[in-house]
Order: structure tokens, then sequence, then C-alpha cells
């Protein structure tokens, strides 16, 4: 049986506002977390990631109250992530209303903790989330601390390992493609999706809506990730769904 494919929008927050950018710079305004989230929720969408971008650079922690308040207000899975660096920095976000975790910059610190935080919580409720630019035909470099920090990980290897570890899904960023609207890093997504068995969601590029499709088909990921075609009304979720649908791929009604 396939499963349906999912539409998540990001939520990237910056000082408690909904923000985008593109390759991870020039970010602009985008409106009122809660308000924004209300919105995807009426839409239709499967979930929301709710991202906090600048926590890990500025050494602090998820604002808890802006969680809180989205978490509150719609009745969908909500994934938060941004500045988690520990077993119980997972079990605030929990508290706070999130149903899901990211971990990113600390996953590659400390790989241990995706075990550890595993071990205790169980895997359904830890995303690992990679940030990657294209370095060659087949390498993609991981980076930290929302882009601004190379390592000499491998974006392939590095997924294989996080889910060996015990990560429920990967969310996989092109910081190449993201806020471009020219389309997902397919050649990413298929690297990655071929060679692991849990969730995968295709992050960075999402312009139109044959973008979409062309991730969970030539990318075969299970599910999209989106912000700017989202936040200033291109489409809607409603509109992409229908869209993929008609395509011939399954979706959650």
């Amino acid at each position: 049986m396939t499963l349906a494919k999912r539409i998540i929008p990001c939520l990237d927050i910056d000082n408690g506002r909904v923000v985008k950018g593109t390759k991870f710079l020039d970010i602009q305004d985008a409106g009122d977390p809660v308000e924004v989230a209300k919105r995807y929720d009426m839409e239709g969408a499967d979930e929301i990631a709710f991202l906090d971008i600048t926590a890990t650079h500025e050494n602090r922690k998820t604002i808890i109250e802006t969680v809180e308040n989205v978490a509150s207000e719609v009745f969908i899975p909500l994934t938060v992530g941004g500045g988690v660096s520990s077993y119980n920095d997972v079990i605030t976000l929990l508290k706070a209303g999130a149903d899901k975790v990211a971990i990113n910059s600390a996953a590659v610190n400390n790989p241990d903790i995706i075990n550890e935080v595993t071990d205790k919580t169980g895997s359904q409720c830890i995303v690992a989330a990679v940030d990657a630019k294209k370095e060659s035909a087949e390498r993609w470099a991981v980076y930290t601390h929302g882009g601004r920090k190379k390592t000499e990980l491998n974006a392939l290897s590095w997924c294989i390992d996080l889910e060996k570890r015990g990560a429920g899904e990967i969310l996989l960023t092109s910081m190449d493609k993201d806020g471009t609207k020219e389309g997902f890093d397919i050649d990413l997504l298929k690297a990655v999706s071929s060679n692991i068995n849990i969730p995968l969601i295709a992050s960075g590029g999402a312009g139109t809506l044959a973008h979409m499709k062309e991730a969970v088909i030539n990318g075969k990921s299970d599910a999209v990730l989106a912000a700017s075609i989202f936040h200033f009304c291109t489409y809607s979720v409603n509109e992409a769904k229908q869209y993929l649908k008609e395509s011939g791929v399954a979706v959650r009604d």
C-alpha cells in the first residue's frame, strides 16, 4: 500500500516572527506565527514545521511561549526545532505542545544524542534535520548553525547514520535551492531516498506545484515542505493537494 504524501508548510521563526529567506540569507518578514499557523491548519496542511532558525547561532533555546501559542491554536501535528541540544530540551518542547522535535546542529556535534533521545522517547517523535550544500556531482556537505558553519560530513552518509541511530524521519534541506523557487534538488533527494528506509521530507526550492510533484515522484520523498509559495499566497495548501491528487499522487484528504 502506498502511503499518502504529506504537505508541510514551514514556519521559520526569528525574533518571534515568521520569516523567509533565500539560500539562508536576505530574510523577509512573513507574519505572526499563530495567525500563519491557523491559516495552514484551516487549509488542510498535514503538519506544520516550526523552526527557530537563529536559536543555535545565538546560543539559546527555542522560544517556548511562541511554541505554546501556536500549539494551542492548531489541531495538526507540530514539529519544532531550533536550539535543541539535550533530552531535557526535547521533553520541554513536547510538553509545550510539539508532536515531534527536530534536531540538527546538536546531532552533528554529538551524534549520540539521537540514540539517547530515541531510546527514551521512541523514534516517532524525533526528526533529524540536515542542511546540505552541493560540492560536486555526488557530494553534498552538511552545514550547521542555520547554514553558517560547514562540516566535513557527507550528507548522504550522515542521513544513513542518522537512521541507524534511531531518527524517525529526515528533514533534508538543499541550501542551494532554499527560497529560490527553482525546484528541489532532485539528485540530492534521490541519493538519500534510495539509501534510507525512514520517511524523507523534501525541503528547499518549491516554486510551483509541479516542483512538489517532481519531489515525490522523481525524488521519492514522502513529504514536501514549503514556505514561500504558501506564506505569500502563490498557492494554498488545498490547491497543492488537489494538484497532486489530479497528478495521481496519493495525498491525505
